[in-house]
């Protein structure tokens, strides 16, 4: 079954999101969360490995709420969906496990 990997550094400082998406399986779901939804960027160091990652189907959210307080509303990868909290809890409960990235 799959995981849902939550991430909350940014990746303008940490190699936290590069680890994650080292071993992001298809099936998986990645969770920008806090400072992590800075890799939902365009300019995001690891933006192309994000784009590598959802083509092999690796379902990649970033919370709305964390989105918006950091002023980065419009700015994401299309690839990136947004994600509300009762989202997460969804996701949460949908896949096998959770691992978080901290």
């Amino acid at each position: 079954m799959s995981t849902l990997h939550t991430v909350n550094k940014s990746p303008f400082s940490h190699s936290t999101l590069a680890s994650c998406l080292s071993i992001c399986q298809p099936g998986d779901a990645l969770l920008l969360i806090e400072d992590g939804v800075y890799g939902a960027l365009a300019s995001s160091p690891q933006a192309e490995q994000l784009r590598a990652v959802h083509a092999k189907g690796v379902r990649v959210y970033a919370l709305e709420p964390d989105i918006e307080a950091r002023g980065l509303v419009g700015r994401r990868l299309d690839e990136v969906e947004l994600s509300d909290y009762a989202g997460f809890v969804r996701l949460s409960s949908e896949l096998r496990c959770v691992q978080s990235w901290y």
